[in-house]
């Protein structure tokens, strides 16, 4: 007893969890992102301010691009819409708080870092 009924033809959800996941890979890792964001509020700029090279690759020449979520979009409406959405919002909040942990960190806490071994003493 038990068990799925043969006949039955239910597709399972092939493609959620890639879809999901893909976005993770393409974007700049949150220390990059943090990175420019320092260097334009040291020039006391806000991320709107610079104007963007054309480039045919990318959606809308490249015109229309959020700092903080790292990506491209095809108009004004989309970006507008973008920055109203919950995603974003999560994002801009992350990116205020604390730099986020770096490579260098990691490392130190593995303790591959450089070791503190004290004051070097004068050899006699």
């Amino acid at each position: 007893m038990g068990g799925k009924c043969p006949h039955r033809k239910v597709k399972k959800r092939r493609l959620s969890h890639k879809t999901a996941r893909r976005g993770k890979f393409l974007l700049n890792a949150d220390d990059a992102v943090y990175d420019e964001l320092v260097k334009l509020a040291d020039k006391g700029k806000d991320c709107e301010g610079k104007a963007l090279p054309v480039d045919e690759d990318l959606p809308g020449m490249g015109q229309f691009y959020c700092l903080h979520c790292d990506r491209y979009f095809a108009d004004e409406t989309v970006k507008e819409d973008h920055y109203r959405s919950k995603r974003h919002k999560k994002r801009v909040k992350q990116l205020s708080g604390p730099a986020p942990h770096t490579q260098i960190d990691a490392d130190l806490a593995a303790g591959m870092g450089m070791p503190d071994n004290g004051l070097k003493l004068m050899s006699t």
